[in-house]
């Protein structure tokens, strides 16, 4: 089971969170057939959002992680409620790009660097908070990272990764944020670059334990850590039937119209899961005939 994990180091220098998200990886890869450089972009984009949507405890809030980079792979896009449940989808899922000289996926190229990094956060209020950064190198952690030190000025450490198996499966998944606290000094600095560097990639340390808590003591290993908080994640899509119709209504009379011209019909599938609203002729009727019944009043009100 998929979980993310809360925490704090006893001396409230340093705050951090982790995910295991292998189980959501998996099913947006079976959702959007995508290939592994895909399966590892998005899977780190959602890792990601999970961690920064579970931090908005307004119920209701939501964070969007919006990545555009200029590479083959187009717009990747993850989407956090404030539990840390995600949903997701990228651009072109069918890319695929060589492999790194070491071997490894070529998430940055395939990403691109020459573009930017985008959070938004609705937490109910009038206006969403948008902060954006440029790409450092597309490999969506270190860019992360960035983004906080710029837009927030919290000093980050960030790791994400996917694992994918031969069979383009995921076999690890997840990440972690490590955050200083107001007041952490040089030495707090120190340890925290000596854990992040001495635990090496962080799909190595989830392949060989799945638990977001070992993963945060091993990172945070010259610390004594206190967890505040552990919950369960999956991937989670929003969309109903309700909502499909008020997007098409949203078209207009004249759109709606000509699309029950062409097709006598439609088939509205969701971007972000593999669910499909198919609506009938009379359906789309219905809705025509709904507003111009609602227009036709309203010029009777003026």
């Amino acid at each position: 089971m998929d979980k993310l994990v809360r925490a704090i180091t006893k001396d409230g220098s340093v705050k951090a969170v982790a995910v295991v998200t292998k189980d959501l990886t998996e099913r947006v890869r079976n959702i959007h057939k995508t290939l592994p450089v895909a399966t590892a972009a998005l899977g780190r984009a959602l890792a990601a959002a999970s961690m920064m949507g579970n931090a908005l405890k307004e119920e209701n809030a939501s964070l969007t992680l919006q990545i555009k980079g200029g590479g083959p792979l187009g717009t990747v896009l993850a989407v956090s409620d404030h539990l840390g449940n995600v949903r997701g989808y990228v651009q072109n899922p069918q890319v695929d790009v060589p492999l790194r000289e070491d071997g490894k996926l070529d998430v940055g190229r395939a990403v691109g660097a020459d573009g930017t990094l985008t959070v938004i956060k609705d937490i109910g209020l009038k206006e969403p908070y948008i902060g954006s950064v440029g790409l450092l190198g597309g490999e969506i952690a270190e860019d992360l990272a960035a983004y906080f030190v710029e837009s927030e000025q919290i000093p980050t450490a960030c790791a994400l990764g996917v694992l994918v198996d031969r069979d383009q499966s995921v076999k690890a998944a997840g990440g972690y944020i490590v955050q200083l606290l107001p007041g952490a000094g040089e030495d707090v600095i120190a340890k925290v670059e000596g854990g992040v560097m001495a635990s090496g990639p962080v799909t190595s340390l989830l392949d060989r334990d799945p638990d977001p808590e070992a993963l945060l003591r091993t990172v945070l290993s010259d610390f004594e850590v206190e967890i505040l908080e552990t919950s369960p994640i999956e991937y989670k899509c929003y969309c109903s039937r309700d909502r499909v119709e008020r997007a098409l209504i949203s078209m207009g009379v004249a759109e709606l119209e000509d699309l029950l011209a062409e097709q006598g019909g439609c088939e509205l599938g969701c971007q972000f899961c593999d669910k499909v609203y198919r609506f009938t002729g009379e359906e789309l009727q219905g809705m025509i005939d709904q507003m111009k019944a609602q227009k036709k009043g309203e010029n009777r009100d003026v």
